[in-house]
């Protein structure tokens, strides 16, 4: 509920976020057997991408935390102020980077903006699921068929 509560803000600082969420915010980890965070983000982060991942890596080792990116971009590049951010990347640079830091995390990525979904791990493993699903009916119809022609 309380997420209801908060305000859109803050900066590009992902550490310092991740770290006050991991070291501070949750206090009864080892009470959990699971957990997830999710960043919701539209940009790249200040720091660079392997020290992310190292730590997140570092971290979920530890207790059974999964780490859940959700990048939503946006169509514009410069944010309404008109101020270029410190550290620029462009949306597939953005999105390789957090896919990356979500598989250190053992955690799922998530890229959608106006348009729709530009990449999702769900939908990827959904679509997996049926192909295989797909390929198993086959092999059921063929044998079927073999059975028929052999009676």
């Amino acid at each position: 509920r309380w997420v209801l509560s908060l305000q859109c803000k803050g900066s590009r600082n992902v550490m310092s976020a991740l770290r006050r969420a991991v070291e501070v915010d949750f206090k009864d980890k080892d009470k959990h057997e699971s957990q997830g965070l999710y960043l919701l983000t539209t940009g790249i982060p200040d720091q660079e991408t392997h020290t992310i991942s190292a730590y997140v890596a570092e971290v979920c080792r530890g207790f059974d935390l999964h780490l859940h990116v959700c990048l939503f971009s946006v169509m514009e590049d410069i944010d309404s102020s008109g101020v270029i951010p410190a550290r620029y990347a462009n949306p597939r640079e953005t999105a390789s980077a957090f896919k990356e830091i979500a598989q250190a995390a053992t955690g799922r990525f998530h890229w959608f903006g106006e348009a729709g979904i530009f990449e999702s791990d769900d939908i990827t493993s959904i679509v997996s699921e049926m192909e295989k699903a797909k390929n198993y009916s086959q092999k059921c119809a063929f044998l079927v068929e073999s059975l028929k022609h052999r009676s």
